[in-house]
């Protein structure tokens, strides 16, 4: 049995999907105007692991990530660098792209954008006015009047006295202070404007969402109603509040039967935003740490709580990464090819992750687990058992890498992650130079070469294959 904590209904539920075995999720990408940041990292990767979780438990999984690509911080962005909407909006696309394959997210079945999805954004809006939910504005902007939807507030708790704070815009036009916008009117030069039923304007933020839901829905054979929607908790209110308003009064149904929340990543006690300056680019954090590493950390708290970052617990739980690679290791040395996975280890650390996504559990299973097959490779002295150990132990590695993303590196890479290719040819020639000293027999020069590579965070071992060397954290 799978649990999830749902957001809406504040407690862990049973889950089970509207049409097995297919499951459809959808996730709220990024707002494409910047670099990704370490929430967007941390948020990726918990739908990662609810999709191979889901993948590993029998499910079809839909995952379903959208890129808001019509924004107002878009096009202050563009005005700002004198380029036009579509080629900034491409440029931090791709970067999002090429930092979830270093964090080794898997993409996702689909990525729709908003500015390909206008036709079913002003159908909905359309739809919208015609039932009386939405109303225009004498300045043309279009907006949900959400006093006229009876659960409002009922997705986050929030009331509509309090529905003023919270990035909801000030407008005299609005018929109340909580309502939101769907439709904005075209009207200056440089703004950003489409031809519409509506007239010429853009969408709001909110509406994308569930339009592009709908049309998800479509794509994959599925009902409307989803089975879970996700994000970061910063879109409780009022996005995705107001996503599941706006699809009420459209469609007079919930949106998805599960709603799922990440927690915020920290640096130095606060919310990352950039509006508090802190923001901690993936980008830079992937010129210090492999892109494993990263995600070996933020995997490493359940998702729905504060992920408080620094460098010292990113040290320290790579620790973790590195026995599981030391094991990976030492059962290459003795076979190439993996066997059959242990039935008990699987089972439990699956069964882990399907407790709400239960990550402290499952590395507890992990970490036994490596322990165990050290243990038993140390005390099995006949040959073809101790090779039957270690081709079962890849077979357990490999499903820890289609659970958890994790160990799916070369041991030798691994290890040697964070050396530069000048450094690595500087280190080669000691290793030939050292060799040649221990042949002279020359032993003070051979070990004066290994302590100042160690000097330099470089490790010699002598192995009966020849030296290696792996990088010192």
């Amino acid at each position: 049995m799978i649990y999830l904590f749902d957001s809406h209904r504040k407690q862990k539920c049973p889950f089970k999907p509207l049409k097995a075995p297919d499951v459809l999720i959808y996730v709220c990408g990024p707002t494409v105007y910047d670099y990704s940041h370490l929430g967007h990292a941390r948020s990726a990767i918990t739908f990662d692991l609810l999709g191979r979780m889901l993948t590993l438990s029998g499910y079809r999984v839909h995952l379903v990530k959208n890129f808001t690509d019509i924004d107002d911080k878009i096009i202050a962005k563009a005005l700002q660098k004198n380029t036009d909407i579509n080629t900034l909006t491409e440029y931090f696309i791709k970067s999002y792209l090429q930092d979830m394959q270093a964090l080794g997210v898997q993409r996702p079945k689909l990525e729709p954008r908003a500015s390909v999805h206008l036709g079913g954004i002003v159908q909905m809006i359309s739809g919208l006015v015609q039932k009386g939910f939405a109303y225009k504005t004498p300045n043309g902007d279009v907006y949900l009047d959400t006093s006229l939807d009876h659960a409002y507030g009922s997705l986050s708790g929030h009331s509509l006295e309090l529905e003023r704070v919270s990035r909801i815009e000030d407008n005299p036009e609005k018929r109340h202070p909580q309502d939101f916008a769907l439709w904005k009117a075209y009207k200056r030069e440089g703004d950003l404007g489409y031809p519409s039923a509506l007239g010429k304007g853009r969408p709001g933020w909110h509406i994308e969402c569930s339009a592009m839901v709908k049309e998800s829905g479509a794509y994959t054979d599925t009902p409307f109603q989803i089975d879970i929607h996700g994000g970061g908790s910063d879109l409780f209110f009022p996005h995705h509040e107001n996503e599941a308003s706006q699809t009420r009064c459209a469609f007079g149904q919930e949106l998805a039967q599960f709603w799922i929340h990440n927690g915020f990543v920290n640096i130095s006690g606060e919310k990352m935003s950039k509006s508090l300056g802190n923001s901690f680019y993936i980008k830079d954090a992937l010129k210090v740490y492999d892109g494993e590493i990263l995600r070996n950390y933020l995997l490493g708290v359940h998702y729905s709580a504060i992920l408080n970052f620094n460098e010292e617990d990113l040290a320290s739980q790579k620790k973790r990464l590195d026995k599981l690679y030391r094991l990976k290791k030492r059962a290459l040395e003795l076979v190439l090819a993996p066997s059959v996975a242990n039935a008990a280890f699987t089972h439990a650390l699956l069964e882990s992750m399907q407790d709400d996504l239960n990550i402290s559990k499952a590395l507890s299973v992990l970490e036994e687990h490596l322990h165990l097959s050290n243990e038993k490779l140390d005390n099995t002295t006949n040959k073809a058992d101790k090779k039957h150990g270690a081709a079962e132990i890849l077979a357990d590695l490999l499903f820890v890498e289609s659970l958890l993303g994790l160990g799916g590196k070369d041991p030798q890479v691994y290890f040697q992650l964070g050396v530069g290719s000048e450094l690595k040819e500087y280190i080669k020639t000691q290793i030939a130079l050292r060799q040649e000293a221990k042949k002279a027999k020359d032993f003070a020069r051979a070990d004066e070469i290994r302590q100042a590579l160690s000097g330099r965070g470089i490790a010699l071992m002598d192995t009966p294959s020849g030296t290696i060397w792996e990088k010192i954290i």
